[in-house]
Parts: structure tokens; C-alpha cells; sequence
């Protein structure tokens, strides 16, 4: 299930999100609008969430979010945009990284939740 998040995540959907991977969750993070979409087993489905939802694809990254070590990862298909100059699965320009890891982690840190 894939879940937009607009501010502090609920234990509910932290756990919805994490019902396609179990042990982390692919998102697309909207660094403009400060928003996310997670869950799901592709980033790209996580991203025409947000496109649907009003996002710009230009302000749309991808990212995981490990919950057991609370730790971000930057990489994704997603990411590759050759004329954002980023021709790297891997979130390259520092401040991008900073936006995308500041939502994360205002959003999912520290989040409690079950494992089903």
C-alpha cells in the first residue's frame, strides 16, 4: 500500500507502508512541497502518487527508509535525470539530499510500529 504523508506518520501507516518490503520502504519525497508517498515495491509507483497528488516531477526524488536503524538511503531509478545534471541513481547535489533526508526524518523518525 502506498501512503502519502504530510506531516508526522502515524504508527498505522508506517506499518501500512512497510507491508510490500517488510524491512524498509520505498518513497518519492516532494522537496517543494514537503511531502511523501511510501510503501509499494518500485520508487516509480511512489512517484506517479505524487504526480496524481499535484507534485512536479522536477521536485520528486527517491529514497528508502530503513525503520530498525532509522537510516535514509538516496538511491533509485528515479533519480537518474541527466538534465537535472544527476546521472547517478544516488541523490548527488548535497543540498537535494539535506531537503530529502530533513522530511524523512521530521516525518518517519522515531515513529513506533509493529511488525505484522
Amino acid at each position: 500500500m502506498i501512503v502519502i504523508i504530510k506531516g508526522r506518520a502515524t504508527s498505522e501507516q508506517i506499518t501500512q507502508m512497510l507491508e510490500a518490503l517488510s524491512i524498509y520502504i520505498k518513497m518519492a519525497v516532494d522537496v517543494d512541497r514537503e511531502v511523501l508517498a511510501g510503501g509499494g515495491e518500485l520508487h516509480a509507483d511512489c512517484e506517479l502518487v505524487l504526480l496524481d497528488d499535484g507534485s512536479s516531477q522536477s521536485n520528486v526524488w527517491g529514497a528508502d527508509w530503513y525503520p530498525t536503524n532509522q537510516t535514509v538511503g538516496f538511491e533509485s531509478i528515479i533519480n537518474i535525470r541527466p538534465s537535472a545534471n544527476n546521472r547517478s541513481m544516488e541523490i548527488q547535489d548535497v543540498e537535494i539530499r539535506q531537503k530529502v533526508e530533513k522530511i524523512v526524518r521530521d516525518y518517519l523518525e522515531g515513529v513506533q510500529f509493529q511488525w505484522e
